[in-house]
């Protein structure tokens, strides 16, 4: 599965977040590497990674493309329990080496690992786009992010010296020291919609810390999470310290009641996150859960905003990778008095996205991720149909024969009373609902009325309100007159993703300066001078 084409140094990266740049060159050599990728790694056969070694103990499974539920992207394995136990056992035995290794010598692995991670970056994109139907535009981003996200973890652990702080003296002849060290085995449990950006993620802050690492993919994502593991690999990490097993909710749940697991990162649902929390904790003493949990992420149009950049915003953040981001907003408050107005602009704007295949460059929505996820929006759709509150969308979208395979639809808005479902429950769907609002702080208190706290972002061009909903939003990352993205975007170093209320459990988000120290635990330290 080695990649052959390194990255040419004149093709423009992409963000979440730079609408308007060129990526004519690019979509040219994606044209061309499309075929060369499908050809060298769709429908291989693939193990898990045991101690450095490949391992088949378990059970035969074949992952076929959301795009049309044909192509078959290779069968994998779903790890047994015995296997699973391996694999911590694997992580545990590297562990002390790893750890004794200093952190400066692991930033330094983990920076030559970033340079590999760049060079088959375009190997990562199109795994993601494959396993879960994102645009081209969107698995380029993920691409991106993860060399970005490796070396700001490396940049945060050499910029606090390995997490080592002198601390005040009592006496003159002690020394006493504060210093973070590493707790033993992470299991690292990462959902579909960012195969790559979330396990690697994960695994980077685990590793550069001192932790070595069991990984569970997604069971759909293995693909990707085979490519970074080989990325691992060449980059010289040594066997054991990362660990791959692949598999379903048995794999999972095997990893996580392990007694070797020293803690958890994970992201996902709520329901699973909290249920992770507990058993984990379940224990004679605590051990750390760091995981993010979803969103409801709601977006504030005020009689003051720019309505053409806000409807851009909501349209590309609501929208984008077809809802299925936790970030994603599916809620947009907007002042009565410019209801119709937006409604108009984010119409207008919604209808230039295009819906099809993402293999083609000017693809923006994809299919949803599968069979559930269209029973979900069916049963959305046919409910909001029947109250007549469908402003527009509202149907499967239409599509080529060659993609009746896979579950398309319309990004659709829907007006919702308050207190409706749409307001308050997840979806992971390219479904927003509207609401209208007389009182800026009376929207903000709705919207912070729910589960969750994740994202949240604001249309104003006044001081005042846009004061407000920064002090008053209950949230983990805020975002003001964004036309790239309403809630989404996030990148690493740039803006920390923390999720509070029930997306999160530690309150300190990935991306951010914050998200190391948790995969550590604190020891101060007294030592007597002569």
């Amino acid at each position: 599965m080695t990649g052959t084409t390194v990255p040419a140094a004149d093709l423009p990266r992409v963000t979440y977040a730079n609408t308007g740049v060129d990526l004519t060159p690019l979509h040219d050599f994606l044209d061309t590497r499309l075929p060369e990728f499908k050809a060298r790694i769709l429908g291989g056969t693939y193990t898990n990674c045991i101690n450095g070694q490949s391992d088949t103990d378990g059970t035969s499974f074949t992952v076929h493309s959301p795009i049309d539920g044909v192509t078959e992207l290779g069968s994998f394995i779903a790890a047994s329990e015995q296997a699973v136990g391996r694999a911590v056992g694997a992580a545990q035995d590297a562990f002390p080496a790893w750890n004794a290794m200093g952190w400066e010598a692991r930033v330094a692995l983990l920076r030559a690992w970033a340079k590999i991670l760049y060079a088959r970056k375009y190997d990562l994109a199109l795994a993601a786009l494959f396993e879960v139907g994102k645009s081209r535009v969107e698995a380029l981003g993920e691409a991106d992010e993860v060399f970005d996200m490796v070396s700001y973890y490396c940049d945060e652990m050499e910029r606090h010296k390995g997490y080592v702080t002198p601390l005040n003296r009592v006496f003159p002849h002690e020394s006493t020291l504060s210093i973070l060290r590493p707790l033993g085995v992470f299991g690292v449990i990462s959902p579909f919609n960012y195969p790559a950006a979330l396990l690697i993620g994960m695994s980077a802050g685990a590793l550069v810390t001192g932790n070595t690492v069991v990984m569970k993919p997604s069971e759909g994502c293995t693909l990707s999470a085979r490519i970074v593991m080989d990325t691992l690999t060449a980059a010289g990490i040594p066997a054991g310290v990362v660990n791959l097993v692949a598999g379903g909710a048995r794999t999972g749940a095997a990893l996580v009641e392990h007694p070797g697991i020293a803690g958890v990162a994970f992201t996902g649902s709520y329901r699973t996150g909290m249920h992770i929390l507990r058993l984990v904790n379940a224990g004679p003493y605590a051990r750390p859960v760091i995981a993010e949990m979803g969103g409801k992420n709601p977006a504030y149009v005020t009689a003051n905003a720019d309505l053409a950049k806000a409807a851009q915003g909501v349209a590309r953040s609501a929208f984008g990778l077809q809802g299925q981001k936790c970030s994603a907003c599916s809620v947009v408050y907007v002042d009565e008095t410019v209801r119709d107005a937006f409604t108009e602009h984010l119409r207008a704007y919604t209808a230039t996205l295009l819906i099809g295949n993402p293999e083609r460059r000017e693809t923006f929505l994809g299919p949803v991720y599968n069979g559930a996820a269209a029973h979900r929006m069916t049963q959305a759709l046919d409910a909001a149909r029947g109250q007549g509150s469908i402003l527009f969308g509202g149907k499967r979208a239409d599509v080529p024969a060659d993609l009746q395979g896979g579950h398309y639809f319309e990004p659709t808005l829907v007006a919702v009373e308050k207190g409706h479902a749409l307001t308050r429950d997840e979806q992971f769907l390219p479904l927003l609902a509207l609401r209208t609002f007389t009182c800026l702080e009376s929207a903000i208190a709705e919207g912070n009325d729910v589960l969750y706290g994740l994202a949240a972002g604001i249309y104003t061009e006044d001081a005042t309100e846009l004061e407000y909903f920064l002090n008053r939003a209950e949230a983990g990352a805020l975002y003001a007159n964004r036309a790239s993205g309403a809630t989404t975007g996030a990148w690493p170093g740039v803006q920390s993703f923390c999720g509070w209320k029930g997306s999160g459990v530690t309150l300190k988000g990935g991306l951010g300066p914050h998200y190391l120290p948790q995969f550590m635990r604190e020891q101060s330290r007294t030592v007597m001078e002569d």
